[in-house]
C-alpha cells in the first residue's frame, strides 16, 4: 500500500504569483504528488507526495530546473529571499551579478562604437547570449513542464528573433532592461516579506528562567507552559503568559497596536514581543514559542497571503489565455502585412517582436497580490488580522456593520448596581444567583460572581450541572429546589408580574441596566441590575462609520429599553431581544441587499460572525479571536473596524490602480509599435516598467494610516 507523507520546503527566488503558478503546474504533473500549495509572499512549498512513485530528489530537480532555490526544513522559519537576503546588497547576487555583467558589456559596445564601430556588435551579441542563456533555460524548463506561455517564453523569442534580423544593440537592451527588472521585482518582494520578518524579530533570542532560587538564560524555544520567566525593565515578554509577581507598564503596541502602556499586576494576561517599561515582572508562560501569539499572527497571515481575493482568481483566469492570445496577435503582425499587402517582412518581424515584449502579463498578474500581500502586511502592523485576501476584498464593499453590545460596545465588563429582594433577602438572593451562574464565562455571571464574593456570602453548593436556555435563562438545582437567572421576559412566563415590579424593570432598564430575574420554583426571589459602560472609542469608531458612509446597528439579546438607552447615548440604531436564530435572520436580511460586517467577542456569537460577508471578533490575541472570525481586532478598540474598511477600500483603489496602469501602458505601446513608433528596448518597458511601477504602487499600502 502507497505510503503518502507531505512535504514541506523554503523555496528562494521566487517575487511574484507568476513564480508560484510554475512550481505549481511543474509538480501537479508527477506522479503520486497532490496538495501542491506555493506562496510565493512566504516563499514556501507544501505538498503530498507517494515517494515509492516520486522521490524527494525529483521534487527538488524539478524546482532548480525552473531557476528556483529548495531549501530543507519546515516552513515555519524564517523567510527569506534567495537573491537578496535581509542586510544583504544586491550587486554579490546572481541577478545583481548578470545586470553588472550585461550593463558592462553595453558600455564596453557603446564606447567601441564611437572607436571602432565595427567592432561593436559583438559585445552587443556577448551580452545577449550571456543574459539570455538563463532566460531560455527557465523557458525550457517551464515549457516542458506545464507552464508554456511564460514571460522567458517571450523574451527568448524576441531576443533570439532580434538577433537573427540583425538588431544586436536592441536584444541585448532588451534582455539588460528585463534582467534589471526581475532584480528590482527581487528587491520589492524583499521589502513586502519585511512586514512578516519585523514581526519574528519581536520574540527575544533568549529567556530569563526562573529555577528555584536560580535564574538561568535559556533558548526562547525550550520555555514550556508552566515555567516561571524574569523580564527586566526594557526587555521583551518570550512567550504569552501571566503575571504571577511585580507590576509594570507593558508598552503592547507592536503586538496589538495600542499605542497607550497598559498596566500589568499580577493575574494579568501578556503577550510575546510586547515589551516591559519599568517594573520587574515574573511571568508564569502559558504558551511554547511556536504557539505565542506573534507565532499565530503569523501563521494566519501567511495563510491570508495564500489564499486568493476574487479579483486575483479573475486576473489569473484571464492571463492564462491573455499570453498564447497575445503571441499569436504577434504572429498575425508578423505575417499579416507581408502576406496581404505586399509590405517589408523585416519591418514586420520587428514589430511582431516588439508586440511580444509589450503583451509580457506580468505587471498585470503580480497587479492584484502585491496590493494584497502590503494590505494584509499593514493590516497586521495595526493590530488588525485579516485571514485572506477575500476578506479584505469584501470589507470595502461592506454598507453595514452589525455590532454586539456586551463585550463589543461595551466593555464586556459590567458591574452589580442594584440588588432588589422579593422573596429573599438581599444577600441570600446574590448567594443563590452566584450559585447558577459559578463557573459561567458570560460577562452578566462573572459580574455577579464578583458581587457575591463583594458581600462576602456563601454559595451553595448546586446538584449536578446547569441547565441553560440560550438568550432566557440559566438553571441549576440546589439544596432548596431549582433556581432560575434569566430575563425578565422569561421570568414573566413563569410567574406573575405585578405592576409596581414591571414599573421598577422599566425604570431601571431606562437608566440602560440590564435586569436579571433570580426564580426559584415558581417564587420570584428578585431582581439584580447590572450596567456596562460603554468603551471609552465607542461613539468615536461609530462617527468614523458614519463618515465612510457606513451604517452601524446593534444587534444584542438585551432588553429593549437597556439597548435603547446605550444605542441613543452612541448614535445608532439598535435591535434588541434577539435570541441567536433572530440575530441570524437579521443578518441575512441586511446580506440580502448588500455585504455586511457582523463584530462580535467571538465567543457567543460565533454563528452570526459565520453567518455576515465578513466576521469579525474582538479580542486581545485569543485563541476565538485568532480562529473564530475572517478578522480579528488584537487591539479591542471600536475604531478599528473603520480603520478596516478604509484599509481595504484603500487596497482595492490600489489593485484597480494597478491593472488600469498596466492596460494603459500595454495599449499605449501597442499602438505606437503597430505604428513603428516604439523600438524593442522601449517595448520591454511596458512590462518590464509597469511592473516595478504595480509593485512599487502596491508598497505605498504599507504605509497606510488609520481612517
Amino acid at each position: 500500500m502507497a505510503t503518502v507523507s507531505s512535504l514541506k520546503l523554503r523555496v528562494e527566488g521566487m517575487d511574484c504569483a507568476a513564480c508560484a503558478t510554475k512550481i505549481e503546474n511543474a509538480l501537479q504533473r508527477l506522479p503520486g504528488v497532490s496538495n501542491v500549495a506555493v506562496s510565493y509572499g512566504q516563499e514556501s512549498l507544501s505538498l503530498l507526495v507517494d515517494e515509492d512513485r516520486t522521490s524527494r530528489v525529483t521534487i527538488e530537480g524539478r524546482i532548480r530546473a525552473l531557476g528556483f532555490t529548495p531549501v530543507g526544513g519546515e516552513t515555519g522559519g524564517k523567510t527569506a529571499n534567495a537573491d537578496r537576503k535581509p542586510g544583504q546588497a544586491w550587486w554579490p547576487t546572481p541577478r545583481g551579478r548578470l545586470v553588472i555583467g550585461t550593463g558592462g558589456l553595453l558600455v564596453l559596445a557603446y564606447a567601441l562604437s564611437h572607436i571602432e564601430p565595427s567592432w561593436s556588435t559583438w559585445p552587443y551579441i556577448a551580452a545577449t547570449v550571456i543574459g539570455l542563456v538563463p532566460i531560455a533555460r527557465r523557458a525550457v524548463a517551464g515549457a516542458t513542464m506545464g507552464t508554456p506561455f511564460s514571460i522567458e517564453t517571450l523574451m527568448t523569442i524576441a531576443a533570439t528573433g532580434a538577433l537573427i534580423i540583425g538588431e544586436a544593440p536592441e536584444a541585448a537592451i532588451v534582455v539588460f532592461l528585463f534582467a534589471t527588472g526581475e532584480l528590482l521585482e527581487g528587491v520589492a518582494a524583499g521589502h513586502a516579506r519585511a512586514g512578516i520578518e519585523a514581526l519574528m524579530d519581536l520574540v527575544p533570542r533568549t529567556a530569563q528562567r526562573i529555577r528555584g532560587s536560580e535564574i538561568e538564560s535559556v533558548p526562547v524555544e525550550e520555555l514550556a507552559p508552566g515555567d516561571l520567566v524574569m523580564v527586566r525593565p526594557g526587555d521583551r515578554v518570550p512567550s504569552d503568559g501571566e503575571v504571577k509577581d511585580g507590576t509594570s507598564e507593558v508598552n503592547e503596541a507592536p503586538v496589538t497596536g495600542e499605542s497607550v502602556p497598559v498596566v500589568k499586576k499580577p493575574g494579568a494576561a501578556v503577550y510575546a514581543g510586547s515589551i516591559n517599561i519599568n517594573g520587574e515582572l515574573q511571568i508564569t508562560i502559558s504558551r511554547s514559542t511556536a504557539d505565542n501569539t506573534i507565532a499565530r499572527i503569523i501563521h494566519a497571515v501567511e495563510e491570508a497571503q495564500a489564499t486568493k481575493a476574487p479579483v486575483a482568481r479573475f486576473i489569473d483566469s484571464f492571463s492564462r489565455w491573455y499570453t498564447p492570445a497575445a503571441m499569436i496577435v504577434a504572429l498575425l503582425v508578423v505575417v499579416g502585412p507581408p502576406l496581404l499587402a505586399g509590405a517589408d517582412w523585416f519591418i514586420w518581424i520587428y514589430r511582431g517582436l516588439a508586440v511580444l515584449l509589450v503583451a509580457c502579463p506580468c505587471a498585470l498578474v503580480i497587479s492584484t497580490p502585491a496590493a494584497v500581500a502590503s494590505g494584509l502586511a499593514s493590516a497586521a502592523r495595526h493590530g488588525l488580522l485579516i485571514k485572506g485576501g477575500a476578506a479584505l476584498e469584501t470589507l470595502g464593499k461592506v454598507k453595514t456593520v452589525a455590532f454586539d453590545k456586551t463585550g463589543t460596545l461595551t466593555r464586556g465588563k459590567p458591574l452589580v448596581t442594584d440588588v432588589l429582594p422579593l422573596g429573599a433577602s438581599a444577600d441570600d438572593l446574590v448567594a443563590k444567583a452566584a450559585a447558577v451562574e459559578r463557573g459561567s464565562s458570560h460577562p452578566l455571571g462573572v459580574a455577579i460572581l464578583a458581587e457575591a464574593a463583594k458581600r462576602g456570602v456563601e454559595i451553595p453548593r448546586t446538584f449536578g450541572g446547569t441547565t441553560a436556555v440560550p438568550g432566557n435563562a440559566v438553571t441549576a438545582r440546589l439544596r432548596a429546589g431549582f433556581v432560575s437567572v434569566g430575563s425578565p421576559r422569561y421570568a414573566a412566563e413563569q410567574v406573575m408580574f405585578d405592576a409596581e415590579i414591571r414599573t421598577r424593570i422599566a425604570a431601571l432598564e431606562d437608566e440602560g441596566k440590564t435586569v436579571v430575574a433570580v426564580l426559584e420554583a415558581k417564587c420570584l426571589l428578585g431582581l439584580v441590575a447590572l450596567r456596562d459602560e460603554a468603551r471609552d472609542d465607542a461613539r468615536e469608531g461609530l462617527e468614523r462609520l458614519k463618515a465612510l458612509g457606513v451604517r452601524a446597528v446593534m444587534l444584542t439579546g438585551d432588553n429593549a429599553r437597556t439597548a435603547t438607552a446605550i444605542a441613543g447615548s452612541l448614535g445608532l440604531e439598535a435591535r434588541a431581544e434577539l435570541l441567536p436564530d433572530d440575530k441570524l435572520k437579521a443578518i441575512a436580511d441586511y446580506k440580502a441587499s448588500a455585504p455586511i460586517a457582523m463584530v462580535g467577542d467571538g465567543i457567543n456569537d460565533a454563528p452570526a460572525l459565520a453567518a455576515a460577508s465578513v466576521g469579525i471578533a474582538m479580542g486581545g490575541g485569543t485563541d476565538v479571536a485568532l480562529e473564530t472570525a475572517d478578522v480579528a481586532l488584537l487591539k479591542e478598540r471600536v475604531t478599528g473596524v473603520a480603520e478596516l474598511i478604509a484599509l481595504s477600500r484603500a487596497t482595492l483603489a490600489n489593485i484597480w490602480q494597478n491593472v488600469t496602469l498596466a492596460l494603459a501602458l500595454k495599449g499605449v505601446f501597442l499602438v505606437t509599435t503597430l505604428f513603428g513608433a516604439t523600438p524593442l528596448w522601449m517595448a520591454i518597458l511596458a512590462d518590464t516598467g509597469a511592473t516595478v511601477l504595480v509593485t512599487a504602487n502596491a508598497l505605498r499600502l504599507l504605509r497606510f494610516r488609520k481612517a
